[in-house]
Formats: structure tokens, C-alpha cells, sequence
């Protein structure tokens, strides 16, 4: 068995994610064959925290699974008042 070594670089602008749920992609006519949404555009949680209902849609009442998963990078730049020096 071969052994594989993982290097891991860390970058001189570091990057972190904001992931966003967007629209409710859930088929709510799919057991009869059909294809129908409920136009939920956004998630929103029904509880704040780490609680199951912090998974579950206040709008439309899905699991956050159902929306859609945005996520942006956003890059940490150096701060303006440095100058380099």
C-alpha cells in the first residue's frame, strides 16, 4: 500500500465562504407525478440557535436542504491603512 503525503499551502490573501440559502427547490407534486413549487425565495430559520428548528424554513416549512445553496468567497484584502513599508 502507498502512503500519499498532502501538502497544505496557506495563501498570502486568505479566503473564508458565506454560504446563503436561497430559493425553495422542493417538488411539493412529485408523489403524483407532477412538478410543482411553493415560490419560497429565501430561507429564513424558525428558530434562532443550534436547535432542529434552526433547519426548518419559516416561510415554507422545508428542511434547509430543499434551498437552493449559494455560497460567495469573499477575499480578506490588506487593510487600507497599511502601506507596505
Amino acid at each position: 500500500m502507498r502512503k500519499r503525503q498532502v501538502v497544505v499551502r496557506r495563501s498570502e490573501n486568505p479566503q473564508r465562504s458565506v454560504v446563503k440559502y436561497g430559493e425553495c427547490q422542493k417538488n411539493h407534486a412529485a408523489n403524483v407525478g407532477g412538478y410543482a413549487v411553493d415560490g419560497c425565495r429565501e430561507f429564513m430559520p424558525s428558530n434562532v440557535g443550534g436547535t432542529n428548528g434552526s433547519l426548518t424554513c419559516a416561510a415554507c416549512g422545508c428542511h434547509r436542504n430543499f434551498h437552493k445553496r449559494e455560497v460567495e468567497v469573499v477575499s480578506e484584502s490588506s487593510s487600507p491603512h497599511s502601506n507596505g513599508t
